[in-house]
């Protein structure tokens, strides 16, 4: 066995030959694919040491039943040094036994390559974006903003070990609506650490204390510059600085679960430079964009707020 190769990816070629040799044979019809065939752990270990569905998936194209065609895959398995045994289950599974020297063999590579071991060059340097977390740039982070945040922080460093180029990036939804009520919340706070007295935080506006620094910092800066001016002077200001206070706080909650992103990118921005425009436009030379109404929803009566666009 190849020693940047794991234990299953080499009995998975494995059993890519077998079939290979039967498509040769004239058992498998030419052109037969592989891509749905699996080789895993079998739901119950006393079944063996490895299962595979390849005569269950095959059996159709081959214009056999599972059984019958598990049965030259299973021949030709048999004949392998370090299976000892290709047993067929129930309609067509064939569960693997391997010879005790198949896993020392495979410690021994564990050993050996220690923590490279199961690293991959199957990406081949192909560059590879995953956004992820993304949350809303109007708070703190919740434990289901945590939940993605490891999820896709996992699967990033999973397509780095396979040999892709990733980059990691974080969307700020930072246009639209939630972020003016961010601001207007804000510009509160700012008011109340000027000494007024805001009474109850009025409907509408976002009532956590984690906004409370963000306006002493706003008026240690600012003075009372923007305590009565009009709400077009300072909502572009305080919607700015709102939001890059909650991404600090968002870093840091982040940076707490050895998460970092390469990329920031602002919907803002791009909304600024007209790049939603520019996407359409390259969609649109493309021939790529669909121009129709939208079906209604099969079975039910369609959403108050729907919109056949």
């Amino acid at each position: 066995m190849n020693q940047t190769t794991t234990l299953y990816a080499a009995y998975a070629t494995l059993i890519e030959t077998v079939l290979g040799e039967l498509v040769t044979e004239g058992v498998l019809p030419a052109g037969t694919s592989f891509a749905n065939v699996t080789l895993e752990p079998p739901r119950d270990p006393a079944h063996g040491d490895l299962a595979t569905n390849a005569a269950m998936v095959l059996a159709k194209g081959a214009g056999t039943n599972p059984r019958s065609l598990a049965q030259p895959i299973t021949a030709k398995l048999r004949a392998q040094p370090a299976i000892t045994n290709a047993a067929i289950a129930g309609p067509g599974f064939i569960n693997l036994r391997l010879a005790p020297d198949a896993w020392l063999t495979e410690l021994k590579t564990i050993a050996a390559l220690g923590d490279q071991y199961g690293r991959s060059s199957i990406g081949a340097g192909r560059r590879v974006n995953v956004e992820y977390v993304s949350a809303n740039p109007t708070g703190p982070m919740h434990m289901g903003h945590c939940r993605g945040a490891v999820v896709g922080d996992a699967l990033a460093s999973l397509l780095e070990w396979a040999g892709h180029r990733v980059i990691r990036e974080y969307y700020i939804n930072d246009a639209g609506g939630q972020v003016d009520v961010l601001a207007r919340s804000v510009h509160l706070r700012y008011r109340e650490a000027l000494g007024d007295d805001i009474g109850a935080v009025p409907d509408g506006l976002y009532p956590g204390d984690y906004l409370k620094p963000v306006g002493a910092a706003l008026a240690a800066e600012f003075g009372d510059q923007y305590r009565t001016a009009p709400e077009d002077e300072w909502l572009p200001l305080f919607r700015k600085q709102a939001v890059a206070r909650m991404m600090e706080l968002i870093k840091s909650d982040l940076a707490m679960l050895g998460i970092h992103h390469d990329i920031f990118a602002s919907e803002a921005e791009l909304q600024a430079a007209g790049k939603p425009e520019a996407a359409e436009g390259w969609l649109r030379a493309h021939d790529l964009v669909y121009d129709g109404e939208l079906e209604a929803p099969k079975g039910k009566a369609p959403p108050e707020d729907w919109e056949p666009v």
